[in-house]
């Protein structure tokens, strides 16, 4: 499978340490473990976190070809502070890098392109994404609603859902999305999918991740939906598990395997992330 990931490249910094992450960069690199040849489509800043970042991206066998260095912004930042009773406040940075996210030439062929709503953004990021999608075709598209206060509209949600193959929406985002396409959100998950479906004929499959109540996916050609139990772990941190639960599903569903079997492989692979602390932690798929 040859995928390629748009948006931010970002790194949380706190007071005594910095760790990179960034949904597409997330997704992209859990995919890459699943075996996927993956490209980055970002930007970054001319700066020790822009070079610190090609490093990362290397490390985890991320192609960078289709990443580029802005000359006058610093490269993506979430500030995270501690209040005096250790509990994190969040900055994330704006007029970054990443909001200037520029389409090239030859960005065929691929067999995926996943993008996440944050870096929408930006309006220039919005523009080039559309520039991307008409002038080039893709396997399936791959978007993820991550809501990110305040930096999300009822435009780019839309945009989501009107351009995308396959969607992904946590419950915890779940009602905020729900009002921002004017629907209701008191029915079941099946009932609300046929609502997204009925109201945006591209989708092909709506994925609901539940925490610890495990995800739930609708096929929306057969109008199937689909379960799978939440897998009982010490959580270490969270960070990351709604992507490294997109890459393991889609990595198995575009090999052609089951909905099913998918949704319970990308349960264990996000269960294994919850409970070690990094994002992406060491590990082979073998043992799942």
């Amino acid at each position: 499978m040859k995928a390629l990931s748009f948006g931010e490249v970002l790194w949380d910094v706190y007071p005594d340490k910095k760790f990179i992450g960034g949904a597409p960069f997330n997704f992209a690199a859990h995919l890459a473990k699943h075996g996927a040849d993956v490209y980055m489509l970002s930007a970054l800043g001319k700066d020790e976190l822009g070079e610190a970042s090609i490093s990362s991206l290397r490390k985890f066998g991320l192609h960078d070809d289709f990443v580029a260095f802005v000359n006058d912004k610093e490269s993506g930042k979430c500030l995270v502070s501690l209040d005096k009773d250790g509990v994190p406040k969040y900055n994330l940075l704006e007029d970054v890098a990443y909001d200037y996210i520029s389409i090239g030439s030859d960005m065929s062929n691929f067999d995926l392109l996943y993008f996440g709503s944050l870096a929408l953004r930006s309006e220039y990021n919005l523009s080039s994404l559309k520039k991307l999608l008409s002038e080039n075709d893709f396997g399936e598209v791959f978007a993820d609603v991550n809501i990110r206060p305040p930096f999300y509209s009822k435009e780019t949600v839309k945009f989501c859902m009107q351009n995308a193959s396959i969607v992904k929406i946590s419950d915890e985002e779940l009602p905020l999305v729900l009002k921002l396409l004017d629907l209701e959100c008191g029915s079941s998950y099946e009932e609300l999918s046929i609502k997204l479906a009925e109201n945006n004929k591209n989708l092909k499959l709506i994925l609901l991740t539940l925490g610890a109540d495990g995800a739930f996916a609708f096929d929306c050609r057969s109008n199937e939906a689909y379960s799978t139990p939440g897998l009982k772990v010490n959580v270490a941190s969270t960070v990351g598990a709604g992507d490294s639960f997109s890459a393991a599903f889609i990595s198995r569903y575009l090999d052609g395997h089951d909905i099913t079997s998918c949704l319970k492989h990308a349960s264990k692979i996000a269960a294994y992330v919850v409970s070690n602390y990094e994002a992406i932690p060491e590990y082979s798929l073998v043992d799942f």
